[in-house]
């Protein structure tokens, strides 16, 4: 039933993209930006890659724009719920490193790199809302690592992926070993690793990297399609339910059990929650204003 919706509601996704306001970040120099999404997707976010002559190689410039725009989010964007990263380059969602700039560096300049570029990671990996990437493309080494950085990945038909890294006689640098391997254990993550395996959409399912890779749907268009799964929900309780798993996975499990309590505590005094208990009386759909 579900995949019926999702397809009888595919028609809106054509118009997402005219439904958007354009933000700052907007400009014909910048290689990465934010669009906000309107009408029935508003509260959706997305992080645009857009850098065709390097097919998003990660440079010393998209990364610092990267982290511009995730700042944005995190500090200035009150009404986005979501985040969905997405790519503007045909066939391609990020190629990895810039291995032409990654050439001309001293080594202590590739130091900076990697700190930088795990920095970026990091902070995709904790925002305080939701985060998708939407593969249409390929996602290999750097491009792949950021996809894993994010809570969900949905892939399209032309869908790539993989940390091919030991090709180049290195290995993944900026999370890869540990988010692929905590994502779907350290046997599976080692085969991919180690074989510098290539996965479609498909595959990558199987192993569970990926979310969803619906048959005639793109990335993006899943990921929308998740986001406005999340908009109608109470935004204080996604947030810290996305806190209380990701402190939580690691632990044993009266450790995780006390993280939840502490998050759980910190919604019984909003706004919101008091909403949802009188929208449930009264059946109606309720009003969450993140308060």
């Amino acid at each position: 039933m579900f995949a019926r919706r999702l397809l009888a509601t595919k028609p809106v996704f054509h118009s997402v993209r005219l439904a958007t306001t354009r933000s700052i970040h907007a400009s014909a120099t910048k290689e990465a930006y934010l669009e906000h999404l309107q009408g029935d997707n508003q509260g959706i976010s997305v992080l645009k890659l857009n850098r065709p002559v390097a097919r998003n190689a990660l440079s010393v410039k998209l990364v610092t724009e990267i982290r511009d725009c995730l700042a944005e989010i995190r500090f200035n964007s009150k009404d986005s719920r979501v985040l969905i990263v997405e790519s503007l380059v045909d066939g391609v969602f990020c190629a990895g490193a810039d291995l032409k700039e990654r050439v001309t560096m001293t080594p202590s300049q590739v130091s900076e790199f990697l700190y930088n570029l795990r920095q970026a990671f990091r902070e995709l990996e904790t925002l305080p809302i939701p985060t998708i990437a939407a593969l249409d493309g390929t996602a290999v080494g750097g491009g792949m690592e950021m996809a894993l950085a994010c809570d969900m990945r949905m892939a399209g038909p032309k869908a790539k992926m993989g940390l091919v890294e030991t090709r180049l006689a290195i290995l993944p640098g900026a999370g890869g070993t540990q988010r692929l391997s905590r994502l779907i254990g350290t046997s599976k993550a080692k085969e991919l690793i180690f074989t510098a395996s290539i996965l479609d959409a498909k595959e990558a399912q199987t192993y569970g990297i990926v979310n969803g890779a619906k048959d005639g749907m793109t990335g993006f268009d899943q990921a929308v399609a998740m986001g406005q799964r999340i908009l109608p929900n109470g935004p204080i309780g996604v947030k810290l339910a996305k806190l209380a798993v990701d402190r939580g996975a690691h632990l044993d499990m009266d450790s995780g059990l006390e993280v939840e309590q502490s998050y759980y505590g910190q919604v019984i005094h909003t706004k919101d929650r008091m909403e949802g208990l009188l929208a449930f009386k009264e059946k109606r759909k309720p009003v969450y204003k993140g308060e």
